[in-house]
């Protein structure tokens, strides 16, 4: 039916979108929750939206309360109500599908307990010693906060009609929490690429950075692996001269690093940035000659796409969605994980070889355009 009414110029079902962020915020879901608000409309889908920001500033706990509530008002007159994370506004937006009777999607891109878990203070400072792989996390049990955190997502899957995930390696946790496989799609997420028109030596000029530079970015905690490329820093300063590793991003992890770094005597070597705008973090990414994603998880990662689309070829780790993204040896290296040799060795090839560099960036370029907010919207519309 409302195939048709699309086909006529009438709206004839309208979403409520649950996100926890929305522009001016920045990150995954204020992306992805813009996008649907200005694409869906084109094809028939009236958009309806609640952010979590609007509550924020009330004590956890009411914030969450009265993000039910405010679902509930909003939710009246919608036929679906789409979630974008399964806890902070999942489970209040689950609550309010239910009483409203009205059907319930779910936005899967990680596993919120186990980042929480990885984030606790005890694993931060023994990093190693209590740190536990995303898919053994799946099958065990743990601390009492934990194992509430695991029942809150996996209970709002659960309970959703449908289930968007943003790639295949993240449809196989989730079918780990025991949701039907007919109830998980994946839809790869968009990417729109932005661009940066100064080359790289002037884009170095301007950041005062001589040298070779391998980049890295990401929220800086345990599983992005950042001490891992501190840790071959020294190998590539003696085989490289002069050159630089920079660090952007903010997070628990700061401290830890720059103590590694000053250890491992690379401190004066290694930049951190901080948590950048997106346009100059796209210029850092563009003045780098590589850019290393070294994590032990990544579900998909907008970094290897940023990449790509300004031509800095790239390294990462075989883990999570990587695979999906990377073909190894065509658009970027795939290294496994936790192999320093492997990833020193890589890092250095393509420092070194020109004609490389270029087939990688060409390759990268052209993947990039496969994820288009057309396709993305395009593949949503269908499922509902």
């Amino acid at each position: 039916m409302w195939v048709f009414a699309w086909y006529t110029g009438v709206m004839s079902m309208k979403i409520l979108i649950a996100t926890p962020l929305f522009p001016p915020d920045i990150g995954g879901p204020a992306t992805y929750s813009r996008i649907l608000v200005e694409e869906l409309p084109k094809r028939g889908v009236e958009v309806k939206l609640t952010s979590f920001g609007s509550v924020r500033r009330l004590p956890k706990g009411f914030s969450h309360l009265a993000y039910f509530l405010l679902a509930l008002w909003r939710g009246r007159d919608v036929s679906i109500i789409f979630a974008l994370d399964p806890v902070s506004v999942g489970l209040p937006a689950l609550f309010a599908a239910r009483i409203l009777r009205k059907r319930f999607f779910l936005k899967i891109v990680g596993d919120f307990a186990w980042e929480q878990y990885q984030n606790q203070e005890s694993r931060i400072k023994n990093q190693g010693k209590g740190s536990v792989t995303l898919e053994a996390f799946q099958e065990r049990n743990f601390d009492f906060f934990t194992n509430v955190r695991k029942k809150i997502e996996r209970y709002a899957a659960c309970q959703a009609e449908k289930i968007v995930v943003p790639s295949e390696y993240l449809k196989k946790i989730i079918l780990m929490w025991g949701v039907p496989e007919e109830k998980i799609h994946v839809i790869y997420n968009a990417f729109e690429a932005v661009e940066v028109s100064e080359r790289r030596d002037e884009l170095k000029k301007r950041f005062g950075i001589e040298g070779p530079v391998v980049m890295t970015a990401g929220r800086l905690v345990p599983w992005k692996g950042m001490d891992g490329l501190i840790g071959i820093m020294p190998e590539i300063i003696a085989a490289r001269r002069g050159a630089k590793l920079v660090i952007a991003g903010e997070g628990p992890e700061r401290l830890r690093l720059l103590a590694l770094a000053e250890k491992k005597g690379v401190s004066e070597s290694t930049i951190f940035t901080g948590r950048l705008p997106q346009e100059k973090l796209l210029q850092y990414i563009k003045a780098a000659d590589v850019f290393a994603l070294n994590s032990s998880y990544e579900g998909f990662s907008h970094q290897l796409l940023e990449a790509m689309s300004i031509g800095t070829p790239l390294v990462a780790a075989n883990i999570g969605g990587n695979p999906e993204l990377v073909e190894d040896g065509v658009n970027g290296f795939l290294v496994q994980y936790g192999e320093g040799e492997e990833l020193l060795k890589k890092i250095l090839a393509l420092l070194d070889i020109s004609d490389l560099q270029r087939r990688f960036a060409r390759a990268g370029e052209e993947k990039v355009k496969s994820f288009s907010k057309e396709r993305m919207v395009a593949e949503l519309v269908r499922i509902v």
